[in-house]
C-alpha cells in the first residue's frame, strides 16, 4: 500500500498539480486585483452595488409574509464573473498566444533564439562513447 503511495507521489504529475495549484492561489490574488481596482469602479459608474441585493421580484408567502428574490445578487455574480473572464482573457490568455504564434513562428522560419538541450538519453550516449574511445586508446 506504501510503496503505490509512493510512486504516486513520485510522479511528475502530482509535483506539477501542486505547483499549479500555489500559482492558481497567486494568479487569483492579481485577477482580483485588477478587476477590484479596475472593472468595478467602471460598473460602479453605471450601477449601485449597495442596491443590487435589494433587486428582484417580491411574491407574499403562505403566512402572508413578503420574500424577495435578490436577483440583484445573480446578476452582480454573472457580471462580476464575466468580469474576471474579460481579463483573464485579455490580460493573459490573449498575450500568451500571441507569444506562442510569434515564436512557432520564428521556429518555423528557422530562427531559434534558444541552444537545444541535448536529452538524457543523449548525454549518456554521448558519455559512452567517450568511455569507449579512452578505453580504446588504452
Amino acid at each position: 500500500m506504501f510503496k503505490g503511495f509512493k510512486e504516486f507521489i513520485a510522479q511528475g504529475n502530482v509535483i506539477d498539480l501542486a505547483v499549479a495549484v500555489v500559482i492558481g492561489g497567486a494568479f487569483t490574488a492579481i485577477v482580483n486585483a485588477v478587476v477590484a481596482s479596475i472593472i468595478n469602479p467602471l460598473v460602479a459608474l453605471f450601477f449601485q452595488a449597495d442596491e443590487a441585493g435589494k433587486f428582484g421580484p417580491t411574491i407574499t408567502n403562505i403566512y402572508g409574509d413578503p420574500v424577495t428574490f435578490p436577483l440583484g445578487d445573480l446578476i452582480s455574480a454573472i457580471i462580476s464573473f464575466l468580469a474576471v473572464a474579460l481579463v483573464v482573457y485579455f490580460v493573459f490568455v490573449l498575450p500568451m498566444n500571441k507569444w506562442k504564434e510569434h515564436r512557432a513562428a520564428k521556429i518555423a522560419a528557422g530562427v531559434e533564439d534558444e541552444e537545444v538541450v541535448p536529452s538524457e538519453q543523449e548525454l549518456l550516449i554521448q558519455i559512452r562513447d567517450l568511455l569507449e574511445k579512452n578505453q580504446a586508446r588504452s
